[in-house]
């Protein structure tokens, strides 16, 4: 119930998000927000409030270029800045260890023989997902920006001779994991389909924190590779595997947000729920 309704929020969290992205240098007041999103402003406060951690004038006052420019330049957390700024850290982060290993060359080339391939989908606080699991761990996980047979044809599309069992009720328990209801120490395991370059971007993303910003050229000086600050961008855009995973940390080098795979809304909507800021700005106006 807790989930449903915190999934309902983020709909309604992603549209004012949205019309504050697009509407940024007007500087929209409480009530424009919420008549562009159909919503009383005394409930809008309350539910971006509730989900966010900070109300939406306070979130439009935060998600500007300009601290995400100045957490870049310094080559520092977004987290480290909001510390600066008297923002501590939210209790709601919690300690989540993600590990990886690389199928091998034969099971890729195998397109998926002999292997069990669990799937489902479920509520997150960022929307439905689609997720999928080997017995290894987590292989997908996709928001439900397209319809579900769009990404089971995915699925298929990838291991076409492997054995598929939709489980709904495992994926809410993968989901349990992934966004646990109190903090705490978790420990998710992915199984990566890629190229050698594909994964060790993709690796090095799961070794950032959380509220931790990236350009992509800082990305590709951490795999040792410098100059291929665009291979990164679509080893990015080729990730199956959202938010554990992180693309959504890595930002232009200008200090822009830049698009995102998922929709640029959500995209901002996780990095405000990992920059920790509820402590911070709870009960604030």
């Amino acid at each position: 119930m807790a989930r449903d309704l915190s999934a309902r929020h983020y709909q309604t969290v992603e549209r004012a998000i949205g019309f504050i992205r697009n509407n940024l240098r007007q500087q929209p007041t409480l009530e424009e927000i919420a008549q562009a999103v159909h919503m009383s402003p005394f409930h809008l406060q309350r539910v971006f409030s509730e989900w966010a951690g900070l109300s939406p004038k306070r979130f439009l006052q935060y998600v500007t270029k300009e601290h995400a420019k100045a957490s870049l330049l310094r080559s520092r957390t977004v987290l480290e800045v909001a510390d600066d700024l008297g923002m501590s850290s939210s209790s709601r982060l919690h300690d989540l260890m993600v590990t990886s290993e690389a199928m091998t060359p034969g099971e890729v080339q195998s397109l998926g023989n002999g292997l069990h391939v669990g799937f489902g989908m479920g509520d997150s606080p960022f929307g439905a997902v689609c997720l999928a699991w080997t017995p290894r761990g987590i292989c997908h996980f996709a928001f439900l920006d397209q319809s579900s047979q769009d990404h089971e044809a995915s699925l298929l599309l990838t291991w076409p001779r492997a054995r598929f069992e939709r489980d709904d009720k495992k994926a809410r328990e993968w989901l349990d994991e992934i966004f646990p209801a109190t903090p705490g120490r978790g420990c998710i395991h992915l199984v990566l389909r890629g190229t050698n370059f594909q994964i060790k971007v993709w690796e090095a993303m799961i070794h950032t924190r959380p509220g931790q910003v990236l350009s992509y050229g800082q990305v590709a000086e951490r795999i040792g590779h410098p100059r291929a600050h665009r291979a990164v961008g679509t080893a990015l855009s080729l990730n199956d595997i959202g938010y554990l995973i992180p693309c959504h940390r890595v930002i232009q080098e200008s200090g822009g947000i830049g698009q995102y795979r998922w929709n640029t809304e959500r995209k901002i909507a996780m990095l405000a729920w990992e920059h920790g800021l509820s402590e911070g700005f709870a009960g604030s106006a």
